[in-house]
């Protein structure tokens, strides 16, 4: 979902369990990636992050709920891959929503904190010629 405007703050949405477990915007990203490539790999690639990363992280989702998120094959004849489960599609999209009702409802407030920060704050600096 797109920014309302790229001036205005973003809200990130993380979940955090009595257990200490969390669910934020990473996590859910890395699900819908994997669901896109069918790779946790090809995931973690597009993330920036490790092969090792991506699979610590399957692996802690998987545990966090009472069936798993991802499911993987093993390489062989016709090569691995992964996809999630129908829990973990659940998870994503009721994330998602969740995050779309957070934003929306929370947009007079986000706009209102803006506007209490100073003209031109958290915008980068002009460019500047050192040479001069």
């Amino acid at each position: 979902m797109p920014d309302p405007s790229p001036e205005l703050p973003r809200l990130r949405l993380r979940l955090i369990f009595a257990s200490g477990e969390k669910l934020g915007p990473g996590k859910a990203d890395l699900l819908a990636l994997i669901a896109e490539s069918g790779s946790i790999s090809a995931a973690g690639r597009s993330m920036g992050m490790s092969y090792k990363r991506a699979w610590s992280l399957v692996e802690e989702m998987n545990a966090m709920f009472t069936t798993p998120l991802v499911q993987s094959v093993r390489g062989g004849a016709k090569g691995g891959g992964a996809r999630l489960t129908d829990t973990g599609e659940q998870i994503l999209q009721h994330y998602r929503a969740l995050e779309r009702a957070t934003t929306e409802g929370g947009a007079a407030e986000i706009t209102a904190i803006a506007a209490l920060r100073p003209p031109g704050a958290g915008k980068p600096p002009p460019d500047s010629d050192m040479s001069e």
